[in-house]
């Protein structure tokens, strides 16, 4: 069964829900409720990394997570952090989390790796190639599945050698960065090539831009979860480990839909006699 991981941005600056929860208490507050949705885990971000955001220090970045992580890990939440910081995820790592999830897959600090060897922890490389300022500048492909899959061996390969255990690495493609629209559309229709890669893979296609192009004009953005969730049941279907949300209970819904549907068992007999619902073995 694909986990679902519950975004929570403890930022006032992210794309979606930028603010909602930067005070500490509520972000506690909406950890705990994501968890009570149907999240298997919690992804706790101080650093927005969309599209043009600016850059927070370390130290900042910090003060921000490091007292959430601290009391969901409390409470027994399984936890993520989101960073692309050594020593933030090093912070995060001795307050709780048992994930670090580096939308640059190593390649922004060059301390990550040997933080991620000395935890121990599990390691979420995504597909990379610049920070936010500058990722909407590189997005030319020839064939965005296949150098997206060579980007991400490469990068296993330097983990593995920097003493990471290829067992804790996860794949991400990186759904929105340094791509245009098609590019994504591209990678989420062949996400069952990753398989090939031999490592789980975690989707996060959760509000982003290239959604809108199924919406109409000017739609907000929180219209996005719907087409998130069906791109979540595509993940799925294609054997991700996990996908990363904003809306975590209509995934739930999505997911237990796919999950009832794959349990379900034909009738035992096709011998209808008073019509096409009459069978006692058909059930509304």
């Amino acid at each position: 069964m694909t986990l679902i991981m519950g975004v929570l941005n403890v930022t006032p600056d992210s794309f979606s829900d930028g603010g909602r929860w930067a005070a500490t208490d509520a972000a506690i507050e909406h950890g705990l409720l994501l968890r009570a949705q149907g999240a298997d885990l919690i992804d706790v971000g101080g650093e927005s990394t969309r599209p043009g955001a600016t850059r927070v220090t370390p130290a900042e970045e910090q003060n921000r997570v490091i007292p959430v992580v601290t009391e969901l890990a409390r409470q027994g939440l399984r936890l993520s952090i989101d960073t692309l910081n050594a020593s933030t995820a090093r912070a995060a790592a001795k307050a709780g989390a048992s994930i670090i999830n580096d939308v640059s897959g190593g390649l922004a600090d060059p301390d990550m790796a040997a933080v991620v060897a000395d935890t121990g922890l599990n390691f979420v490389a995504m597909h990379w190639r610049a920070h936010a300022q500058q990722m909407d500048a590189l997005t030319e492909y020839d064939d965005v599945v296949t150098e997206v899959m060579v980007a991400l061996t490469a990068r296993v390969d330097a983990l593995t050698a920097a003493g990471v255990a290829r067992e804790r690495i996860v794949l991400d493609p990186g759904l929105g960065f340094s791509k245009k629209t098609e590019h994504n559309w591209q990678l989420i229709n062949r996400l069952d090539a990753f398989a090939s890669l031999g490592l789980p893979i975690l989707v996060g296609a959760s509000r982003k831009r290239f959604l809108a192009a199924v919406l109409p004009d000017g739609a907000p953005v929180q219209d996005r979860d719907l087409p998130t969730a069906v791109v979540s049941v595509l993940a799925a279907q294609a054997g991700a480990w996990a996908v990363r949300v904003h809306d975590v209970a209509g995934t739930r819904a999505a997911l237990n839909v796919l999950s009832s549907a794959r349990q379900s068992t034909p009738p035992a007999t096709n011998e209808l006699s008073g019509g096409p619902f009459e069978s006692d073995t058909m059930e509304p």
